[in-house]
């Protein structure tokens, strides 16, 4: 762990660096501007898995990024139902379900290449309340704050669901190591951690799922950022009906 970092900004780029100097990071490249994969990823995963309520959760929400695929392998190989959000919300959710898919090509399925083949959309409405969601970042630190790649949209999705009447649930990532900081400032609408899994260990931050995000904070999307995500149309329309 190391560094104490003004912005989200500078904390991402000191890891982004440091996994290409050091020789951490693996396909696919470049690394910067994405959620970065990374050496032992496949052992992250197993390590979160370890302990509640990964290991006997049912329902589980996992980004779409490279280093979560074995996140989404070894949920699918414990008969974990895995929703992936389509990148950047720009269609319905997707279901990867262990039930539809043989065993032989837990791997293959688990890959965003592949989803054409073995994941179905999902509407908003049929959607379970999860037990659990993993999220991808850049740097993490061990109090529980979240750099992802910029963009906002894993801190969104978390707000989506309670908009939707979904309970807080417990927030986990998988990093390397070198990927945990001193410390960076977040803001209100920030998903904090509630589970950080390495390839040498996993900890409970002591964050309450509770604490972050209640509903969408509108007044920081303009219309076109709504207009490039459906899911988001889909509650305004909902919302307007109801009026």
């Amino acid at each position: 762990m190391t560094g104490v970092f003004a912005d989200k900004a500078s904390a991402r780029n000191h890891v982004w660096s440091r996994l290409e100097m050091e020789g951490l990071a693996v396909e696919p490249f470049p690394i910067r501007n994405r959620i970065p994969n990374f050496r032992d990823a496949e052992k992250a995963a197993l390590k979160l898995f370890e302990i509640e309520p990964w290991a006997s959760a049912r329902f589980i929400k996992v980004n779409p990024d490279s280093p979560q695929l074995y996140v989404r392998a070894e949920a699918l190989r414990r008969g974990i139902k895995v929703y992936v959000p389509t990148p950047r919300l720009a269609g319905a959710f997707l279901l990867l379900d262990p039930v539809n898919i043989p065993s032989e090509q837990i791997l293959r399925a688990s890959a965003r290449s592949s989803w054409d083949e073995y994941a179905k959309p999902v509407a908003l409405s049929d959607l379970p309340h999860f037990d659990g969601i993993v999220a991808g970042s850049v740097a993490v630190t061990k109090d529980g704050r979240r750099a992802g790649k910029g963009a906002g949209y894993s801190d969104l999705e978390f707000a989506l669901l309670r908009e939707l009447g979904h309970p807080a649930v417990p927030v986990a990532t998988t990093v390397h190591d070198t990927q945990i900081v001193g410390n960076f400032p977040d803001e209100v609408v920030d998903q904090r951690l509630h589970t950080i899994a390495t390839p040498t260990f996993v900890w409970l931050t002591g964050v309450n799922p509770h604490d972050g995000p209640t509903r969408i904070d509108w007044s920081r999307l303009g219309p076109d950022v709504i207009a490039a995500m459906p899911p988001l149309q889909e509650i305004l329309g909902c919302r307007n009906q109801s009026k």
